[in-house]
């Protein structure tokens, strides 16, 4: 009788593609969403803004258990900081965005399977297109 060895290699070990389109769909709707911010996060968004941590916490967070999330519009679910500016959406907070958007799409959600991956595709125009990202570099961005 032979015994098969199970691999836990990943399914991406050869690397996937990714290009943000800058598009904001990844900030939106339809569905509500949870976009974690931590408290240095906090800091220097309330920075860029020009509030106090205070203020940030009050006016743009929600919170959630012993953690913050950035609110979304109750009517659209899109982030609050997601904007339309000369026609094209954006964020708001690009430069101090927290590490949630700045890994996207290499939440491990995505990395699940190749079907997850695909279903994020569905939503995202950059999966797939653009530079390839290597194995490591994959396994650097989902663990921040």
């Amino acid at each position: 009788m032979e015994i098969v060895k199970k691999t836990n290699t990943p399914w991406y070990i050869t690397g996937l593609h990714f290009a943000c389109q800058q598009c904001g769909r990844c900030c939106s709707g339809p569905d509500e969403g949870v976009i974690w911010i931590t408290r240095a996060e906090i800091k220097s968004l309330a920075k860029h803004l020009g509030q106090t941590p205070h203020d940030v916490r009050k006016n743009h967070l929600k919170r959630i258990g012993f953690r913050h999330s950035i609110k979304e519009n109750p009517c659209s679910k899109d982030c609050v900081f997601l904007v339309t500016i000369d026609g094209s959406r954006g964020c708001a907070i690009y430069d101090v965005r927290p590490t949630q958007c700045r890994t996207w799409p290499f939440w491990s959600i995505n990395l699940d399977s190749p079907d997850d991956w695909n279903t994020a595709a569905k939503k995202c125009p950059g999966i797939n297109k653009g530079r390839l990202y290597t194995f490591d570099e994959i396994e650097k961005i989902k663990n921040q």
